[in-house]
């Protein structure tokens, strides 16, 4: 098992922790903002911290990984890869989540729904929707960051890489820009509706 402080370690090696002033793709704003799709810039970073995710998932019978798109497309390869199974992505079409691509889960199927940062975990609920429509056993969620320090409840098990609490705001509660001294940026690659 992977240690914290060699998880912290790759994380600001790879260049994935940022500070500044940052609008979520949950909407809210935060001073910090986990860029995980810099791990995937390197193998020896995603192949390490994807494969720990993997081996807490080793003796639950996974048939199946899915991540929803961008963030998790790589990261549902890499895990799939550790577990030994497929792996799908899903991604938006018209703003709404969907499997596409002639992708499909076979009832009674046990799939990991991981992603690569949660917040408050907007895509893994889609992504577990759109499981158990199809009839798949969302059998857990795995993540590379969990921002909620574990507060976060998906109704499965949620197992994650690291787990820190890292501060968020409503917009209109956000002391950033009330200060409006540091622009806001808006990392992510999903457009915000609010």
């Amino acid at each position: 098992m992977i240690t914290e402080e060699r998880v912290l370690e790759v994380l600001k090696e790879a260049g994935v922790l940022q500070e500044g002033h940052f609008l979520l793709t949950s909407g809210r704003h935060s001073d910090k903002y986990m860029q995980c799709a810099k791990l995937f810039r390197n193998t020896k970073y995603s192949e390490e911290l994807c494969s720990s995710l993997a081996e807490q998932f080793k003796n639950d019978d996974i048939q199946l990984v899915i991540g929803p798109a961008m963030g998790a497309v790589q990261m549902a390869y890499e895990v799939s890869r550790t577990l030994n199974v497929e792996n799908f992505f899903t991604e938006r079409d018209n703003g709404v989540m969907t499997l596409r691509r002639g992708f499909a889960i076979k009832p009674g199927q046990r799939v990991l729904v991981v992603e690569d940062v949660v917040t408050t975990g907007g895509s893994v609920k889609e992504v577990i929707e759109i499981v158990k429509e199809q009839g798949g056993v969302v059998a857990g969620v795995g993540v590379i960051v969990d921002r909620t320090g574990g507060k976060i409840d998906f109704g499965v098990p949620l197992k994650s890489v690291i787990s820190v609490e890292i501060q968020s705001y409503e917009a209109d509660e956000c002391p950033l820009c009330k200060e409006g001294k540091i622009d806001l940026v808006k990392p992510g690659s999903r457009k915000i509706t609010k």
